[in-house]
């Protein structure tokens, strides 16, 4: 009887023990994942090259509020952004895309549900060396540069003497490059197409190069504040384009503008997002919420962009 009694109140012990094990790692994991805050901790944050300069002042910006806050920071083409991002390398990521469906499944079967803040309208502008006076563009005629019509600048403006067209744009894979391949509906770029290695490059190409034209996000050429776009500015001059399809040199030419962004008159433009992997209110929530927020909005709107909650205001003009 006392075997007995011993026997059960070993079992019982052993299994109070086993419970307190499972319950303490259950608690241990959750105490890992719960080393960042919304304010505090590390994460990798993953930024498609095109919103570094925007992101820089994000960063620089909110750790000077929350002084505890850190990022480990990878700037890099768009699809190498995502891929890392579905692989759990980073948290977090900026891009101007929303995941694909079986993307979104695919996270899911892991118990994944990524959120996804719209955080800005963007806009691609084209740029040209300062003394290139063949300055403004037909949409037709950008549209026929991706699909390798024209590749002399000749077929655009007879007197410019020119000689062969050039298309730069920062590197394979990234943002600029999905955009015009899903806009035109083409699977490669023609051969008067060369990819550079960032986009400092593609500035300082357009800068040396009279016959070539650059692909860049507005967020590079717009921040008074910053020393390489307001250098920028300086160096190369941006080109305006016309609305639609079928316009013609009587339509008015835009350039990327923010105004012409918000009603896009400007042909070209996209939507920017921030999006999340953290299943707990991590760093990465406190992020998204900072950037969506008024103080990070202001950045946005600093950087040419337009922020994704600002207020459209329709002005009258009485005579």
């Amino acid at each position: 009887m006392k075997c007995h009694i011993i026997r059960t109140v070993l079992s019982i012990t052993a299994t109070l023990i086993l419970s307190g094990l499972i319950i303490t790692s259950c608690g241990q994991r959750k105490t890992d994942k719960s080393i960042d805050t919304p304010t505090s901790g590390k994460i990798k944050v993953g930024i498609d090259d095109s919103y570094k300069l925007m992101m820089e002042a994000q960063f620089d910006l909110f750790t000077h509020f929350y002084k505890d806050a850190h990022f480990d920071t990878i700037y890099n083409a768009e699809t190498n952004i995502i891929n890392m991002f579905l692989k759990d390398s980073i948290e977090t990521m900026v891009v101007s895309k929303q995941l694909t469906k079986k993307q979104m499944e695919d996270l899911r079967a892991n118990l994944i549900v990524p959120t996804s803040t719209l955080i800005a309208h963007d806009a691609i502008a084209f740029i040209l060396n300062k003394k290139n006076k063949t300055n403004q563009f037909l949409y037709d005629q950008i549209r026929d540069i991706f699909l390798g019509k024209i590749k002399n600048w000749n077929q655009i403006d007879s007197k410019s003497g020119l000689g062969s067209l050039k298309m730069i744009f920062d590197k394979n894979g990234s943002a600029n490059v999905r955009y015009f391949k899903d806009k035109f509906q083409i699977k490669e770029f023609p051969s008067t197409f060369s990819a550079a290695e960032s986009n400092d490059q593609v500035i300082s190409y357009i800068e040396k190069n009279k016959n070539a034209i650059g692909i860049i996000s507005v967020n590079w050429i717009s921040d008074p504040q910053d020393s390489i776009s307001h250098n920028f500015l300086q160096r190369t001059q941006v080109a305006g384009v016309t609305a639609f399809e079928g316009s013609t040199g009587s339509d008015t030419y835009y350039k990327p503008y923010q105004a012409y962004i918000v009603d896009q008159s400007y042909p070209f433009t996209r939507e920017v997002y921030f999006i999340n992997r953290q299943t707990y209110n991590g760093l990465g929530l406190g992020l998204a919420s900072f950037i969506a927020g008024e103080k990070g909005q202001t950045v946005i709107l600093r950087s040419g962009m337009v922020p994704a909650a600002a207020p459209v205001r329709v002005i009258e003009l009485k005579k």
